[in-house]
């Protein structure tokens, strides 16, 4: 990874704010040399599907050894665990609300560590703003070297929402809007080996139910190959199922946002 480690940050905490400047600040405290990479700050507020989905799509472009921190956390405070993920390649850390679900689930989870050890933390902890004080402090620490050991005990489970899990019912998907991208375009929580399962390919007619409407729709490699402002689906390019308009905001004309119901099936 060279000598300098890298720290990604993705959150719902926008850009006008202090907060993510706090973040770094007390990572660069701790651990001067950090590499502190932005992945976004514009998740919509609160939405951990929308977060699980981006922190997926960037973190196998990151260098082995990378330690990625996500803090979209509607619990903050509450009872809910914070952890740290040990992967195949990488080392994640946030709330166990699912928002590192995806991201682990994809490169394998070898080790999950609920975060206790209070000397890894600030030592104030404010109830509403974990990412300052635990989260990015215990980042900091295992960038230093401390061992992941050190963070807390074992435990053999995260939190798996909904999201995590498309249900397949025979040529039946019923999944959900992960995330919608600046685009308009919506992305599926179902991804390219579940419609293979179904057995679907390119040029395969595929029904579409909404909570508000019905489409009937070819799945076709890239999005010219629909006339403009003309519906379709394909598989984007992090190998998920994504219903868009050519030129067009599918979100906005099928009124969808993460966490819409959504089934799939051959037509």
């Amino acid at each position: 990874m060279g000598s300098r480690p890298v720290i990604t940050l993705l959150t719902d905490f926008g850009y006008n704010d202090h907060y993510v400047a706090a973040m770094k600040g007390v990572i660069l405290s701790i651990c001067p040399e950090a590499n502190i990479v932005d992945i976004t700050h514009g998740v919509p507020k609160f939405e951990v599907r929308a977060a699980a989905y981006v922190l997926r799509a960037a973190v196998r472009y990151f260098p082995p050894g990378s330690i990625h921190v996500a803090v979209v956390d509607p619990g903050v405070g509450t009872s809910r665990r914070g952890i740290v993920i040990r992967t195949r390649n990488y080392i994640l850390v946030g709330p166990d609300n699912g928002v590192l679900a995806l991201a682990a689930l994809r490169d394998g989870i070898k080790e999950v560590r609920v975060v206790e050890n209070r000397e890894l933390t600030l030592p104030r902890v404010s109830p509403t703003f974990h990412g300052r004080d635990i989260f990015a402090p215990v980042a900091a620490n295992l960038a230093r070297g401390v061992p992941l050991a050190s963070v807390g005990r074992l435990i053999n489970e995260i939190e798996l929402p909904s999201f995590t899990e498309p249900v397949v019912k025979g040529k039946i998907i019923e999944g959900e809007v992960l995330y919608v991208d600046d685009f308009g375009n919506v992305v599926l929580n179902i991804e390219e080996e579940l419609l293979r399962e179904i057995g679907t390919s390119y040029n395969a007619l595929l029904r579409v139910v909404l909570e508000s409407t019905e489409l009937k729709l070819k799945l076709i490699p890239s999005y010219g190959y629909a006339k403009e402002g003309e519906p379709l689906l394909l598989i984007n390019s992090e190998g998920f199922l994504e219903l868009a308009i050519n030129k067009g905001d599918a979100a906005k004309t099928f009124g969808l946002q993460p966490g819409a119901r959504v089934r799939i099936e051959l037509a």
